[in-house]
């Protein structure tokens, strides 16, 4: 069966030059017409103000009542009437008595003739004029007396065919044609350059289709989780949709947002940068007050910058799973090291043992017992509180296997249930864990290779402090060590430059404070302050090293 085809309607560009093209067509053909009504009615006026002005000064000539006065008055009239006629531009100059009898026509056979047409307002003294036809035709005629002290002596008639003023009209006419055709055709191509500029910007969309874009765009913005922002050449934000505005922290309200600068939206300095740089971004991790965003950017295509897409996605779980991932992986090669160094102590017991040395063999693993129990002794003297003991524990051999010491020093005190519920492990892990990592890679290849933790209360605060053996941190770079990106070692796989970017994100959430000084012994001594009151809930950022 054969399914006709529904004709695809035009496209919006189309439909637009076609209203337009008839209506300036329209306006042209009206214009042109008032003028050719307006020029006729002109000609005709001008016409008559011309015969009037001609009738009148032949009137008021002396030498036309000298004339009058003689016997006989054509003689002299005719002439000086043909005269007139040619110099004045007129189809007729007729001079009569007072009754109306003709002294001069064009047509000599017409003389002595009576005059044809009114001449009643005349004989009383009166200019008027008219439109009528004599035998000439049609013509716009002016009468007006001959006066001489007080008496009218004659009367004279000027007039012009209406066949010259309509040939005077069409020759106007002809011209405006002209304009008008060269008009029409100007705003005709100046309307398809537009509209093929409209067609160009709409891809040749009809009105229906663009509609349908637009409901189909607005609804993808509301159902996409992820956040989507577009910046204008200027990076000014030209769309956001929900999922942008939460991701970002910013206003809900859209006039807040449109049409103000990326630089002026209060987010971080790393995120502002990379939203205004020129380069794509992929998959680039940034921090916000409480979030770990990964940012991707991409240019409009078009010729000259037209802006940039940003989309935005929310890493804040994924880089909690990442930094535990890291945690477990570090764990595991310790276990891995301690299983092989406690094979090595095995062998060493069981060959005491061959050699009939069972007392050397007693001593040696009771020695290699005490010195693990006492470093497990010393950590939960120190620290009770079984996140952090745990953390340390693990920390401590990850970093033996690195050939670092770790050591809680004496005057660490944080015993169990001292942190209140408000303050989640999670953040602590985070605050700590990280710390330790940034200052074990520091003090690797330091002689000696010391790391010190310090964990107590202090009041109404939590004190954490941590300090290497390593190079120190430049006073210079005092700030820029807790912004993202920043490392001064080279980038593995995962990147670089975010573990102490997450350990001040958690710090602040937490309201706490987060410094760096130089160490007494050398290296760097990173500090955190925690108010024990604070009852935030848990936030899920933590792993990365800087």
């Amino acid at each position: 069966m054969h399914i006709p085809r529904i004709p695809r309607p035009r496209s919006l560009a189309g439909q637009l030059f076609a209203m337009q093209a008839v209506l300036i067509a329209v306006v042209v053909a009206g214009y042109a017409l008032f003028t050719y009504v307006s020029d006729q009615r002109q000609a005709e006026d001008a016409a008559t103000r011309h015969a009037e002005a001609v009738a009148r000064s032949i009137a008021d000539s002396p030498s036309v009542r000298s004339a009058i006065h003689t016997a006989d008055p054509t003689a002299e009239l005719q002439p000086y009437a043909l005269q007139v006629m040619r110099d004045a531009d007129v189809d007729f100059v007729t001079i009569m008595n007072p009754s109306g009898i003709r002294w001069t026509h064009p047509d000599k056979k017409q003389i002595g003739k009576h005059f044809l047409g009114r001449i009643g307002p005349a004989q009383h003294g009166r200019t008027f004029t008219e439109t009528y036809t004599g035998t000439l035709g049609a013509s716009v005629r002016a009468v007006t007396p001959v006066k001489e002290n007080g008496r009218i002596i004659g009367l004279v008639s000027a007039g012009i065919k209406v066949e010259a003023i309509s040939k005077r009209v069409q020759d106007q006419v002809t011209a405006l044609l002209a304009v008008a055709g060269g008009a029409l055709l100007l705003g005709a191509v100046g309307t398809y350059v537009v509209n093929a500029r409209l067609r160009r910007h709409t891809h040749g969309m009809n009105a229906t289709e663009l509609s349908q874009v637009h409901d189909y765009h607005e609804a993808t913005l509301h159902a996409v989780r992820e956040g989507l922002l577009m910046l204008d050449g200027q990076y000014r934000v030209a769309l956001i949709n929900d999922g942008g505005r939460e991701l970002l922290g910013v206003s809900s309200e859209e006039e807040d947002v449109i049409g103000r600068s990326v630089a002026d939206l209060g987010l971080p300095a790393p995120l502002t940068g990379a939203l205004l740089a020129s380069e794509p971004r992929v998959d680039e991790v940034y921090l916000t007050a409480d979030r770990v965003l990964a940012v991707n950017t991409s240019p409009v295509s078009g010729g000259e910058r037209r802006g940039t897409v940003v989309t935005l996605r929310d890493v804040t779980e994924l880089q909690s799973l990442m930094g535990e991932l890291d945690s477990e992986r570090g764990f595991t090669q310790a276990l891995r090291s301690q299983a092989h160094e406690a094979a090595n102590r095995l062998h060493t017991v069981v060959s005491l043992i061959e050699l009939g040395r069972a007392e050397e063999a007693v001593d040696f693993a009771t020695a290699e017992l005490e010195l693990a129990q006492a470093l497990t002794d010393q950590v939960v003297a120190a620290v009770s509180e079984p996140v952090l003991a745990a953390l340390l524990l693990g920390k401590t051999a990850q970093a033996n296997e690195r050939g670092v010491e770790l050591v809680v020093s004496e005057e660490s005190r944080l015993d169990d249930g001292v942190l209140p519920p408000g303050l989640p492990a999670r953040d602590l892990v985070t605050i700590l864990g990280n710390l330790i990592d940034n200052a074990v890679d520091a003090a690797q290849g330091s002689v000696p290779a010391r790391v010190t933790v310090t964990a107590y209360t202090q009041g109404p605060e939590l004190v954490l402090r941590v300090a290497d053996t390593g190079s120190g941190v430049d006073p210079a770079h005092a700030e820029l060590v807790f912004q993202r990106g920043f490392s001064t070692k080279p980038a593995g796989p995962g990147g670089r430059g975010l573990g102490l970017a997450l350990v001040r994100q958690a710090v602040h959430r937490q309201q706490g404070t987060l410094t760096v000084t130089e160490a007494d012994g050398g290296g760097a001594e990173f500090e955190v302050r925690l108010p024990l009151h604070t009852a935030t809930g848990p936030s899920p950022a933590s792993g990365g090293d800087a």
